[in-house]
């Protein structure tokens, strides 16, 4: 996959983590992941989510946002022990999440992993919607209605949940290409986006 690769001919793989929250002297770790796929050709795909074994308490303030119990991680694996599982979701495809900072940050637990390019939906939506007062996942998907399809693919899930999130990155992905027409542009301009090229595209 290189940045000249054809929008239409590439697959997307959304990744979410939620974590255990930062706290003092303590590092923060994730305690669930979501992985799913998306592409023009195939549509979404392949949804997986798994709590992970963490190595310490989730914090009152990050539970009260995603709402995930210490009785939720019994039994669950730890991040590495489900590498076949990532490495078969995300090797050779266009890494997707909103905010990519605290996945690429987890992901570190694979040293050389060699994932991406990346594609930061949170970076897509401001050069999109630059006018819109909030560009957080939820406030996007409610404001493009984007909800009910979500819910399609993700009947069991609410915002914060890890793979409802990454649903949510990949049908925010699906609806700014197929708004602006992009499909036929290389996959640098969801890279790098230059909304100069989108909107020509869409007058054509």
């Amino acid at each position: 996959m290189t940045p000249e690769t054809p929008i239409r001919l590439a697959r997307f793989a959304g990744i979410d983590f939620e974590s255990a929250g930062a706290a003092r002297g303590r590092t923060d770790v994730p305690v669930q992941i979501g992985l799913a796929n998306w592409s023009i050709s195939d549509g979404h795909s392949k949804p997986f989510m798994s709590y992970l074994k963490s190595s310490g308490p989730i914090t009152w303030s990050a539970q009260k946002v995603h709402g995930i119990r210490e009785e939720d991680l019994k039994d669950a694996p730890s991040l590495l022990e489900l590498w076949p599982t990532v490495r078969d979701q995300l090797s050779g495809a266009v890494v997707v999440a909103h905010g990519k900072g605290t996945e690429k940050r987890f992901l570190r637990a694979f040293p050389g992993h060699g994932f991406g390019p990346w594609v930061d939906t949170l970076l897509l939506s401001r050069a999109a919607w630059p006018e819109l007062p909030e560009h957080s996942l939820s406030a996007l998907c409610l404001h493009r209605k984007l909800e009910d399809r979500i819910r399609a693919h993700c009947p069991q899930g609410n915002w914060h949940d890890a793979l409802f999130d990454t649903v949510a990155s990949l049908a925010l992905l699906e609806d700014i290409v197929t708004s602006f027409d992009l499909v036929d542009l290389p996959l640098a301009q969801l890279v790098f986006p230059d909304t100069r090229e989108w909107h020509q595209q869409r007058s054509r």
